[in-house]
């Protein structure tokens, strides 16, 4: 990469809330004036609707069953965390607002507004957008190959490095893998002070992990016509000193 990687292709913002959305395991419910936090207890409709198990002493189903119609507001809220263990490691948050009832045994929630929050800022997202995306198809498996690159495979995610500007890798100290999508890897450098992110683009989107395995494959051969950068020939030579 030269560092103009504001480009390169990424998840609408549909996806990526949708994407949270799926990877989340854990939420917490702020409704009627109190905070509850649930973990592993709920699931998503295809048009975006979240259904919730919770217990039947929960505020929220207490106040879901006794509200006048029925339809109590509350705001959920899923916090996006990297996988592999790196500075800063929510790499986002996800807040909904709308409203509850009961159904079947559960709480179905109605999102009336969504707002997803990366390191970039807080964006409103469209709420029929929201309701007819569908999360990154690697979403689900995610969390497995970054944690498999970042510790079995280092040497990789080191030749990586020489896909990225020489400026964003100046005093890095460090470089994790951090987000993968379909469209792409995303690289965390950490610094002495602080950090930034690397976006690596494929060559095309990968719809299964047969296909992220040919676009990793195709990285790593890019990586190897290029230079190492110098800032990294300088850690080497300190570290082997």
């Amino acid at each position: 990469m030269d560092g103009t990687r504001t480009w390169a292709a990424a998840p609408g913002t549909a996806v990526r809330a949708r994407s949270v959305l799926a990877a989340a395991w854990s939420c917490a419910v702020t409704a009627e004036g109190g905070r509850e936090e649930f973990v592993g207890a709920h699931s998503v409709t295809a048009d975006g609707r979240i259904l919730l198990s919770v217990p039947e002493d929960s505020p929220l189903r207490v106040a879901a069953v006794c509200a006048p119609r029925g339809e109590p507001s509350a705001v959920l809220e899923f916090a996006d965390v990297a996988p592999v263990p790196v500075r800063d490691r929510i790499r986002a948050r996800l807040w909904l607002a709308g409203w509850c009832a009961m159904g079947e045994g559960r709480l179905v929630f109605h999102p009336t507004r969504v707002v997803l929050r990366e390191p970039s800022g807080a964006v409103l997202v469209d709420r029929d957008d929201f309701a007819a995306a569908a999360p990154d198809p690697l979403t689900a498996a995610e969390a497995r190959l970054l944690t498999h690159l970042a510790d079995a495979h280092p040497d990789a995610v080191e030749r990586l490095t020489r896909l990225v500007g020489a400026d964003a890798l100046f005093g890095a100290v460090r470089v994790r893998p951090l987000a993968l999508d379909r469209h792409g890897l995303t690289l965390r450098i950490e610094r002495a002070r602080g950090h930034g992110d690397a976006r690596l683009p494929f060559p095309a989107p990968a719809d299964d992990v047969a296909q992220l395995t040919e676009r990793l494959h195709a990285l790593l051969a890019r990586a190897g016509t290029a230079s190492c950068p110098r800032s990294l020939q300088r850690q080497r030579t300190d570290r082997d000193r």
